[in-house]
């Protein structure tokens, strides 16, 4: 029916015209948008747009309509030719300079896309669409520095603007680094004869845009009555990489002292954005000991608010009669870098990620556990990251008997 009543409307308005009366150039140039919006007709909407400009050549309206139709047919000079004919006759049309700096960039043409940007910018300095526009066109240059810089420019023009503030700080967290650090934490009980347990590790940290490489050697002492009755060494490598632009993994290799670390420990997981800056994170956790072999899966949600990020993850047991179920929930609320943060963190259960518990895990896993932690992470001297953070956990050690534990990390690592 749509179809029907478009042509009808068209061939009245050619008949007048074949008749020698007034043509209605704003019905045509009507129809023609229609054709292009809705009916998605681009053909018949250039052909229109033809006769319009025929009947009407300084009607630009109808410039812009053929540079949008042939944009949509991937003709794209003809498009370019018709954007840059409404820019030279009137640059009163701010249309001609949006569509036009989009097809350059969808076409990944960074000069005349910069170029167009800038002219529109120069001629409607009030138009705040042109500034965020050409942030697209500055990020093409995949300078992550000159694109920080570009941002902070528009925040300072718009501070109000929570997107770009959003972004700014979406860009600092991928920012490149390369880091090397040493990590202390000391785990004390309020159980006679139990600790104090020790646990150092020191790390390398290689992160890019698309890939993060992380070494890491763990060594522990465990004591009793003042005497070491345990120790042993972990030794870790890791990998966030980046899959697509909405998923990346994380996959982290094991090889430890079996007294106190698992031989083998193998974890996976899948990121993938869902949209409105949340994520989901689906995995696995595998340990293996001399008699043991444990598999726990991995589901979490994680969502950034603002300046901060909230993520609740839970764990389940595979290979056993019962899940055993561990949830945890951590906020962090970033300040001006990613590295820049507090936290806070409460859990119930036991989870296969706890390297200060992980020989324990087994044990632990079908008792009830109730953790609540905070910490601190700040750079000094751009160059210096130091973190603290400081955890309780009311533990189960035996059916209705608890202990309490009380964990201090401190963290120090250079950035080069």
């Amino acid at each position: 029916m749509k179809f029907k009543f478009t042509y009808l409307l068209v061939a009245l308005l050619l008949q007048y015209s074949f008749y020698g009366q007034k043509l209605n150039t704003d019905s045509l140039l009507v129809v023609t948008n229609k054709l292009i919006n809705i009916e998605k007709n681009y053909s018949k909407a250039i052909e229109l747009g033809r006769v319009g400009i025929k009947n009407a050549p300084n009607y630009l309206d109808f410039h812009i309509a053929l540079g949008r139709a042939f944009k949509f047919t991937n003709e794209i000079d003809s498009a370019r030719y018709y954007f840059n004919h409404v820019i030279a006759k009137n640059t009163k049309y701010k249309e001609a300079f949006s569509y036009l700096t989009q097809l350059e960039i969808e076409t990944k043409n960074f000069n005349n896309a910069s170029f167009v940007i800038d002219k529109a910018i120069a001629t409607h300095p009030e138009e705040k669409d042109f500034y965020i526009l050409k942030l697209r066109v500055v990020s093409m240059e995949n300078n992550d520095k000159k694109t920080l810089n570009y941002l902070n420019v528009l925040t300072n023009k718009y501070p109000t603007d929570k997107n770009i503030k959003d972004q700014i700080f979406d860009l600092k967290l991928k920012s490149n680094s390369d880091r090397i650090g040493i990590n202390h934490n000391l785990t004390t009980f309020d159980r006679a004869g139990v600790g104090p347990w020790n646990l150092t590790s020191f790390q390398y940290v290689r992160q890019r845009k698309l890939i993060t490489l992380i070494g890491r050697i763990n060594y522990t002492n465990r004591a009793s009555f003042g005497q070491t009755i345990s120790s042993g060494t972990l030794y870790e490598a890791e990998s966030y990489l980046r899959l697509t632009k909405k998923t990346y993994s994380f996959l982290n290799v094991g090889l430890g002292n079996d007294n106190v670390f698992p031989k083998l420990r193998l974890n996976y997981s899948l990121y993938s954005s869902l949209g409105k800056r949340w994520e989901n994170e689906i995995g696995i956790r595998y340990n293996k000991t001399i008699n043991n072999e444990n598999y726990s899966a991995v589901l979490g949600f994680g969502k950034y608010i603002g300046a901060g990020w909230l993520n609740l993850r839970s764990y389940f047991q595979l290979d056993q009669k019962k899940p055993y179920p561990s949830l945890s929930s951590t906020y962090r609320y970033y300040f001006n870098s990613r590295f820049d943060y507090f936290s806070i963190n409460v859990g119930f259960g036991t989870s296969p990620d706890e390297r200060e518990t992980i020989a324990q895990f087994e044990q632990r896993v079908s008792l009830n556990s109730f953790r609540i932690g905070t910490g601190y992470n700040k750079v000094f001297l751009k160059k210096l990251l130091f973190g603290v953070q400081i955890g309780f956990n009311r533990q189960e050690y035996e059916i209705n008997s608890y202990q309490n534990e009380l964990n201090t990390s401190l963290q120090l690592q250079y950035q080069f």
